[in-house]
Order: structure tokens, then sequence, then C-alpha cells
């Protein structure tokens, strides 16, 4: 007996990048019910990302989110060869920030991936699409699908066309993100940061700067927002979420575009990376973590 195609298309999803934010996507896409494998850059970095994602989704279980979480591990398999992912019909990029890493991953997945009409998206937080697009032979089917951490808990996801991408590509996108994820799509120009992070990293660079100048505490700058704007979390601790190296990324790639002054990274940010001081993912960012 044939099982029901998933709802929104597009069921056999590759990622790459096996990160906290690849690792995310895999498991919402299984989640749907969708066949999906992720690729990473070697066998222990794909063990730990296998290890991550059944944490999460057994956690979720727990919480009573997921009904079956075997079911849901078995729709995720974890591999080391760009070349496994031939015969997707989405691949989603989700690797390291850098535009150089990002343009020779999106060459290798133009070759590799044989389906005429799939889709190739980038989960980047801040590059523009079209300097991705264009080193392919289909720039009509690039598009940004961006997520935000954690994936399977925030409900938003930017879609960013670029100037070449086909109407029909972002239907088929919405229609995934939408109907197949159940998550909240909004639209985006292809400009760095979109629509969230060109709004959010100027108002956590303004508070690196306040802290940095002695303004105030970490922790004070933190609950100022906490308590008296009813923000979730301060800017601070978000920056620690984020990782300190994606947000001095995003800012270089706003500031590049825009010569804004407010974009620019401040000194400390800068340090702090130098450091490895990323935040959660490294134990210490502007606070320490146990």
């Amino acid at each position: 007996m044939e099982t029901a195609a998933p709802a929104g298309g597009l069921s056999r999803v590759g990622v790459v990048g096996g990160g906290l934010m690849g690792s995310g996507i895999a498991e919402v896409c299984a989640r749907s019910g969708r066949d999906v494998l992720v690729v990473e850059a070697d066998a222990r970095a794909a063990d730990t990302a296998r290890a991550r994602i059944e944490k999460s989704v057994r956690r979720a279980a727990e919480r009573g989110k997921i009904d079956d979480p075997d079911g849901v591990l078995g729709r995720i398999s974890l591999v080391t060869e760009v070349d496994a992912l031939a015969d997707r019909e989405l691949v989603i990029e989700a690797i390291v920030e850098r535009e150089d890493a990002k343009t020779e991953l999106f060459r290798a997945l133009d070759k590799v991936v044989e389906a005429p009409d799939a889709i190739l998206a980038t989960n980047t937080s801040s590059i523009p699409i079209m300097k991705l697009a264009v080193v392919t032979e289909r720039p009509q089917q690039v598009l940004g699908i961006h997520f935000f951490n954690p994936v399977p808990v925030l409900s938003l996801v930017e879609l960013v066309p670029s100037l070449m991408t086909s109407e029909e590509t972002t239907d088929r996108a919405r229609g995934f993100v939408e109907s197949g994820l159940g998550k909240h799509s909004i639209l985006c120009q292809d400009r760095a940061g979109f629509v969230v992070n060109a709004l959010l990293i100027p108002f956590i660079l303004s508070a690196i700067r306040m802290y940095e100048s002695g303004f105030a505490s970490a922790e004070d700058i933190d609950q100022g927002l906490v308590r008296g704007a009813a923000h979730p979390q301060g800017p601070l601790a978000l920056a620690d979420l984020i990782g300190l190296d994606t947000t001095k990324a995003v800012a270089e790639s706003l500031y590049e575009e825009f010569k804004e002054p407010l974009y620019a990274p401040p000194p400390l940010l800068a340090r702090m990376v130098d450091a490895g001081l990323l935040g959660r993912k490294t134990g210490r960012g502007f606070y320490t973590y146990g």
C-alpha cells in the first residue's frame, strides 16, 4: 500500500549541515512525514548531529509534541557525501555563514541534484541570495528559506527570492513551509539581513556597545528589556543563543551592504569571537554556561 505524499509536496528533502540549525530543519521535515538526508563533513560530525536530533526528538515526545519518535528518527539518514543528494526534490543548505563556503557548495549541488525542477535553498541569515543563485545553472530555482533557532519551536520562516527566482519556485517553497511544515512564512526582498536580522542585529549591537562602555552590566541590560519591555529574553543572552560568530557575520554582511554605522560590529564582539567565546555553543559568551 502506497504512503500518501506529505502535505506541501517536496517529499524528499536534503539538508547540508547538521549543526543546531540543520538538525532542527531535519527534525521538522521528518516530523512532517518527509524522507530526510542530512550531509555532514565527516563521520564524527554526523554522529554528533544524530545525537543532537535524537535528543531533541525524544524530548519533544516526552512533552507530548510527537506521537511516534522512532518513526521520525527512522525518516532521517546521515551521510558524509554530497553526491547522496542526487534524488532530492529540495535541498536546504545550513552550513557555516561564509559566502565562499556557500558558493562552493551551491556549485556542487547544481551538479549533483538531478531533478530538473528541484529547489536549492539556503538558510543563510544575511548573505544575498543572488550571490548563491548565479553560481548555478538554475538560478530560477534558488531562494532563501530562513528558519529561526530553535527550529522545532519558532514558527517563523523568511522566504527570500532573488531577482532570478521564479514565481513557481516561491509558491512551491511557500506551500512546503506553510502546508507542509505548519510554519508561518513572510516574504522578504533579497537584501542583507532580510526582515528580522535587519531589525534585530542593530538592537543586539546597541546592547553590546552599552555593555562595552560600562553603562550597565550584562544582567541589568537584559533584565531591563525582559522586565521593562516584555521581551522574552535580553539582547545579550539572545546573542549568546544565536552565537557571537554568527552575530558578527550577519553584522558584517549588513555593514558591507548598507554602510550604516549601526551595523558595524563593536570591537568587543570581534575580540570575543577571536577568543572563541561564542556563547552557548562554547559554554561562554556574555554569560557562562555549565
